[in-house]
């Protein structure tokens, strides 16, 4: 019995010896190797491979933006197509020709909107330019209070609809018709074309004061400029890119309206787009529109692309002449 004793005990110390020793080989700091590790994929972390929805998107999205870009000017590619076309019918391409340009001044009902056209148009932007510019000016020497109340009615005529301003115009110079029988012309569109245009030379103005120092004109009033000189000698030049700006968006919009235009001109006065408006119930329009259209619409990329290339060649001797 003692000899079992003593062979257990024996076998106890035994096993605890080992068990010692394994702790002391677990316990020991082995060398980093990489190898000895599974290197994780990213995967694993929960990525997922997205190119092929990528690779679709792009895809996609050139081609919204080519489908867009093409149904902005898909009337004035139309346009022009038919400002080549020999024949009366829109519907119908015959030939090609350039007839159309040498004759499109043949008309004289269309050469008499053109005219009125870019003379109101003129008139009412060189108007409106000056007005909305000393509007501009003195709005932003105003109190935030008052100039707030200022942007609040200057907006009014932006997000007024066409129409309600067209038959409002038209109601306010009926009433003078009994004092003036003619009084629908010139003057009323000009008056119309004036009141809706000037806000955009406000909205165009304002943001260019607010880039100037302020101190400007407090500074050429201390030299001993007089006021109203200081404004055309400082003001006026430092924010002329917004008077610019300003004036071409204003001119456009006046030159392409319709809706004032048709409501306070009357009978009497046609511009373009009232005058191929009349026209559409005819069994043709003048092909000469086409290439009015046409020729109007090159003439404007030109000037926008000489501008901007004129602007740019301007800030880059600017910029030579700072270093």
């Amino acid at each position: 019995m003692e000899n079992l004793e003593k062979e257990v005990l024996v076998n106890d110390e035994e096993v605890n010896t080992s068990l010692a020793e394994t702790k002391e080989e677990n316990n020991e700091i082995k060398p980093y190797d990489p190898k000895n590790y599974k290197v994780a994929t990213i995967e694993e972390y929960g990525f997922k491979d997205h190119k092929v929805l990528k690779k679709i998107w792009s895809i996609t999205s050139k081609i919204l933006l080519g489908f867009s870009i093409f149904m902005l000017y898909f009337a004035v590619i139309i346009i022009a197509i038919q400002s080549f076309n020999s024949s009366d019918n829109p519907a119908k391409f015959e030939s090609f020709t350039f007839s159309n340009y040498t004759h499109m001044f043949d008309k004289k009902s269309l050469n008499d909107s053109i005219i009125n056209t870019f003379k109101t148009s003129i008139f009412a932007t060189g108007i409106a330019t000056v007005l909305g510019t000393f509007i501009a000016i003195g709005a932003y020497f105003l109190k935030p209070a008052q100039k707030k109340l200022l942007t609040l009615l200057n907006n009014i005529p932006l997000l007024n609809a066409d129409i309600v301003t067209g038959i409002s115009f038209m109601l306010i110079f009926s009433l003078f018709l009994p004092i003036f029988r003619y009084i629908f012309g010139f003057w009323t569109i000009l008056f119309a074309h004036i009141y809706f245009i000037t806000p955009y030379i406000i909205l165009s103005v304002l943001p260019k004061m607010k880039e100037i120092d302020g101190n400007m004109l407090d500074a050429s009033l201390d030299l001993g400029v007089k006021p109203f000189k200081s404004l055309i000698k400082v003001i006026i030049p430092a924010i002329f890119g917004g008077i610019f700006s300003g004036m071409i968006l204003a001119f456009t919009i006046s030159f392409e309206d319709f809706v004032v235009g048709y409501l306070s001109s009357g009978n009497a006065y046609d511009t373009l787009s009232i005058w191929i408006y009349s026209s559409i119930g005819k069994k043709s329009l003048f092909p000469g529109v086409y290439a009015f259209s046409t020729a109007l619409t090159v003439l404007t990329i030109i000037v926008i692309v000489v501008y901007n290339l004129i602007t740019k060649g301007v800030h880059k001797r600017e910029k030579a002449s700072n270093r």
